[in-house]
């Protein structure tokens, strides 16, 4: 039987993916959080269309699908990095970085997080939830789309000879991240357009916080 992308969003959606399955009750940890996201994300996006006619263009509304894609796709690559026990897809992975990687001295900067992987893994896994949640919700969404892109070029470059992999897939994923960065796509349907609109205190323009937060987002 074929399967197609609803049927499988379905399944994902219902904790019976593979990489699902095989972190047995766990798998409803998995579940809750990623709906709890979904969820925000599309509420967001809602008092956003209510509360400012601005953002009711196709532009905001694209914007807003195309990053909240993307967090689907960092939320998957969570399902393997749970911390605790160190997980062999990950270890693989980082093999593979180690083996395939462009520049041999990539290769020993990989290999020292190789060596460090009871670390590395619940950093990896935190920082892939952060991506996760910031492109969701529309939070912080240019410190995520830089972040998301220097994590994408380690990928590249680590990768690049791997003859399982096409590189320009990575190419694909850094400009996606890039066009957020560019666009301020938080300030699409997002919690960064929202705060922008409350003018809070601590957002004030002579604000130390708001400065780092407009560079955030």
């Amino acid at each position: 039987m074929r399967d197609n992308f609803f049927h499988t969003f379905v399944l994902f959606m219902t904790g019976q993916i593979p990489d699902q399955l095989s972190l047995g009750t766990l798998r409803w940890y998995t579940v809750v959080l990623y709906w709890l996201l979904f969820i925000g994300g599309i509420t967001v996006a809602v008092i956003n269309w209510r509360r400012d006619p601005k953002q009711r263009t196709g532009h905001h509304l694209g914007v807003f699908l195309m990053r909240f894609t993307m967090a689907g796709m960092w939320y998957l690559g969570t399902l393997w990095k749970l911390p605790w026990p160190v997980s062999p897809g990950f270890k693989f992975w980082l093999e593979s970085t180690v083996k395939y990687s462009q520049f041999q001295i990539h290769a020993d900067i990989m290999q020292g997080f190789l060596d460090a992987i009871v670390v590395v893994q619940p950093l990896v896994y935190l920082l892939e939830i952060y991506l996760t949640a910031a492109l969701m919700l529309g939070f912080t969404v240019r410190l995520a789309g830089t972040l998301g892109a220097l994590f994408t070029l380690n990928l590249l470059i680590g990768l690049y000879n791997d003859p399982t992999e096409w590189p320009w897939t990575y190419v694909g994923v850094i400009c996606a991240h890039g066009m957020f960065v560019a666009a301020c796509a938080g300030r699409s349907l997002g919690v960064d357009n929202l705060l922008r609109l409350q003018r809070l205190p601590v957002l004030a323009d002579n604000a130390l916080s708001a400065r780092a937060y407009a560079l955030a987002s």
